[in-house]
């Protein structure tokens, strides 16, 4: 990797992450992670909005030497404002696999096309829905 295709800045890539949309999680990220999570649909609007459940996915960066890498996982939003790794219903899969992809095609937009660094899954990752997104 030549010097210009370097990592930039915590700063500069909280920057950028934060312009992609509601998706960046600061107060959870560091130099190291990088957090990210979307709260896709909601499991009941006829709760309070402060109880209210989600299905989502939570997606976090790791810095590598040429890039990053990534890793995901689908799962519940409690009302309690914690995550915890689920299968989505079928009725719920479509938007949050929807958000999931709008997410990832503009993430490569900004770490391979405006950074020219590799983006690359996780050897160990579960989940495979973004291999569409990816083609």
């Amino acid at each position: 990797m030549t010097a210009e295709n370097e990592c930039p800045a915590y700063g500069r890539l909280t920057m950028k992450f934060t312009a992609i949309g509601p998706y960046f999680r600061q107060q959870e990220s560091s130099e190291s992670s990088y957090f990210f999570d979307c709260l896709s649909s909601c499991i009941s609007a006829k709760k309070e909005p402060d109880v209210r459940e989600f299905w989502g996915w939570c997606f976090t960066l790791t810095p590598t030497k040429k890039g990053f890498e990534y890793r995901y996982y689908f799962g519940r939003y409690d009302a309690q404002g914690k995550w915890h790794r689920d299968k989505v219903p079928a009725k719920h899969s479509e938007a949050v696999l929807h958000t999931l992809n709008d997410f990832y095609i503009k993430l490569v937009s900004v770490i391979e096309e405006e950074f020219e660094l590799t983006l690359t899954e996780a050897k160990d990752l579960d989940e495979v829905a973004l291999s569409a997104a990816a083609a």
